[in-house]
């Protein structure tokens, strides 16, 4: 790696930091000494980059600094790529055209060395039509999701049995090849997943949800991380391969 991507990289990782990171934890994820991080830090902070910290305690990026523009590298571009054909091929049309717009505004600023890694189809994720069908707005449902306000709605359960439910959406998950919106069921009053596919009669209500604690995608999360490391503890994960895949219990 070129020192100039090495500086870059640092920053790169201190600004996804939110707490104090250390010399030797740069060293190991930059593959490099402690020493060539000590010397790369004091260059950042020679050229006034907000980094605070010293040798032996660590080092974090004064919140507020705006990084300029990088270019991506390879690995980047087919990163972003793959991301975006899986968008385009299983986002509903919203958000499908949105990630094609990505990949053109990506384009149009790239080198022409570069550009051509992008058009390739080194990765890519094949179009297909979508097995089951949704009726539902998914691009309404992510803007209620942004702006915290209650859904209600019909569901039938994967047995078919009928509910009206109201919840608090947090988050729209994909587990291919269905969609997931999480959120917090008043019903129930716990985390639950509800598939859109099941979902009819949909109420986008204007009234905001509360931001209370133990009911936001926060405290989801750490239920989840909870959860997958006791079937770990109890041995399911060995039934799977070793490996944890955590789907969202669905509503019942």
């Amino acid at each position: 790696m070129r020192r100039a991507d090495r500086l870059f990289e640092i920053i790169q990782i201190l600004r996804s930091k939110n707490n104090v990171i250390t010399a030797q934890d740069l060293a190991e994820e930059l593959e490099v000494s402690v020493r060539t991080v000590y010397r790369d830090i004091a260059t950042l902070q020679g050229q006034k980059i907000p980094i605070e910290g010293e040798a032996g305690v660590g080092y974090i990026l004064r919140e507020g600094y705006d990084l300029p523009p990088l270019m991506f590298n390879i690995e980047e571009l087919e990163a972003l790529q793959l991301g975006a054909r899986i968008v385009e091929t299983w986002g509903d049309p919203t958000i499908a055209k949105a990630a094609t717009n990505v990949l053109s505004k990506t384009s149009a600023v790239l080198p022409a060395e570069l550009k051509k890694h992008l058009n390739n189809y080194v990765v890519a994720a094949p179009y297909t039509s979508r097995p089951v069908p949704i009726d539902v707005d998914l691009a309404k449902i992510r803007q209620w999701i942004r702006e915290k306000r209650r859904l209600e709605f019909s569901y039938s359960t994967e047995e078919g049995k009928p509910s009206n439910r109201v919840i608090w959406p947090l988050s729209l998950a994909f587990y291919g090849p269905v969609w997931n919106i999480v959120g917090w069921c008043e019903l129930r009053e716990s985390f639950r997943a509800f598939r859109p596919d099941r979902m009819s009669e949909v109420v986008f209500h204007e009234i905001h949800y509360p931001d209370q604690p133990g009911r936001r995608l926060s405290d989801y999360a750490k239920l989840m991380k909870e959860e997958c490391a006791q079937k770990i503890e109890s041995g399911n994960a060995a039934e799977q391969g070793g490996e944890i895949i955590f789907y969202p219990k669905l509503a019942s």
